[in-house]
């Protein structure tokens, strides 16, 4: 339901240095605008697949995806159609492959949406910036509030903590460099063709499916080793349409993220529980703030309202995890 982001990317593909040998568009449009664009233009080696009702939601559009893809294909990549590709981005995931000879999966890395200073190594940071491998970026209010209050992530970026609420990719600086980690973004992702054939992504993660490429990655961790290479760059263009309401997106947030701290951490310790519970109440807590002070009052409230909702549904209903 996104024809001018999907062309976008499309367009963005057309100018690799490194061309693919396929590309696959599986669209869950329910109407013919993303088909009717993308016929609209020449996309070399472009196989278009409309999927139905039974077939429509992400994990399962990536599984219809994997199963079309062809057998002399090594690795696949995902993207998301809210993404524009630097025209190298191919050659340098192939080239994260090649340096890396045990990786199994390796995530691309998004440069448009954070920015960031050098340093040199005896820089002494503020407690509103994080620094890494040489790099400094300004950090949220709310990862300020978790460091005065111990809740902070104790381990490196893209690598879970055991009470989880760990720092995202968007952590690792642009430095060109290849890191070894545990989870990276679906949307902008590669995987050997091989490991397809052990597992598939989860259909637990239905519809908008936050959190599903944690899940992946974490059952990927026993085959294989993960990487990020931030020399492999895009952009994303945030595109709000096909997205669930603020409610129910409160409620992915929490359940999903339950989901899959303990498939990640299935005996984190007592300890580790309470500081999973204290970060919910506590970002919980503060988008509900937002909605007397932020921008989009409405918004923060009904996604405030979902987190505390499924946090309550825990204690009576916790999800099957599918390992």
């Amino acid at each position: 339901m996104r024809p001018k982001a999907i062309v976008a990317l499309l367009d963005s593909v057309n100018l690799q240095k490194l061309y693919p040998d396929e590309i696959i568009v599986v669209d869950g449009s329910t109407d013919t605008l993303s088909q009717e664009a993308i016929n609209s233009r020449n996309y070399k080696n472009l196989r278009y697949c409309k999927v139905d009702e039974q077939e429509r939601g992400l994990t399962k559009q990536r599984n219809k995806g994997v199963s079309l893809v062809g057998d002399e294909i090594e690795v696949v990549c995902f993207l998301d159609d809210d993404i524009v590709l630097e025209p190298d981005y191919f050659y340098q995931l192939m080239q994260s492959y090649a340096l890396q000879p045990k990786a199994i999966a390796v995530g691309g890395y998004i440069t448009n949406e954070i920015k960031w200073g050098k340093v040199n190594q005896n820089y002494v940071h503020q407690i509103g910036e994080y620094t890494y491998d040489n790099y400094v970026r300004k950090d949220g209010s709310r990862f300020v509030l978790r460091k005065k209050l111990g809740l902070d992530a104790n381990r490196p970026p893209a690598q879970l903590p055991k009470f989880s609420h760990g720092r995202s990719v968007g952590f690792l600086p642009p430095s060109d460099k290849i890191y070894e980690v545990e989870q990276f973004m679906g949307g902008v992702s590669s995987y050997r063709k091989e490991v397809f054939n052990k597992i598939q992504f989860s259909t637990y993660f239905e519809g908008y499916g936050l959190y599903e490429d944690a899940d992946f990655c974490f059952r990927l961790l026993k085959f294989g080793k993960l990487y990020v290479n931030t020399a492999a760059k895009c952009e994303h263009h945030h595109n709000p349409s096909g997205r669930p309401n603020q409610f129910k997106y409160g409620q992915m947030v929490v359940r999903n993220g339950w989901y899959v701290w303990r498939l990640r951490w299935p005996n984190p310790g007592f300890k580790n529980i309470l500081k999973w519970h204290a970060n919910v109440l506590l970002l919980s807590s503060l988008r509900l703030m937002n909605s007397l002070s932020g921008k989009n009052k409405k918004q923060a409230f009904t996604e405030s309202v979902g987190r505390f909702s499924a946090w309550i549904m825990l204690f009576f209903s916790k999800p099957k995890i599918q390992r």
